[in-house]
């Protein structure tokens, strides 16, 4: 019989970063990180990781996501395995993310949303 005490070893993850954008759109026309522009910023970010070369296993994957349920704050990504949350406005705030965060592992102070902004 085996031993199921101990839980095993954390192997690494398939991706060392991964960045989901919010691109929920609400139907009735509320507030939603689809109305700020969050498809320009993902569309932004998946061609910027192509282009520096960053796309593929072991590097950075960005993925599209339903409601992150940060909707004050939108639009968001949220980058793991840090859990490291993100606002942005146009294609040099997500330039800085890239270079900054998905690159070189130094988080964007000035772009992360307050810890108490939720819906």
């Amino acid at each position: 019989m085996s031993d199921h005490s101990s839980a095993p070893e954390a192997q690494p993850g398939y991706y060392a970063r991964h960045i989901f954008f919010c691109l929920n759109e609400r139907p009735n026309g509320e507030d939603c990180c689809a109305l700020h522009g969050a498809k320009a910023g993902f569309d932004h970010c998946k061609q910027r990781i192509k282009q520096e070369g960053l796309a593929g296993k072991g590097q950075v994957r960005v993925n599209k996501a339903g409601c992150l349920d940060r909707c004050a704050a939108g639009p968001v990504a949220v980058v793991y395995p840090e859990g490291t949350w993100y606002t942005f406005v146009d294609e040099a705030d997500i330039d800085e993310i890239v270079d900054s965060h998905l690159k070189n592992g130094q988080i964007v102070e000035r772009l992360l949303v307050p810890p108490e902004l939720g819906r």
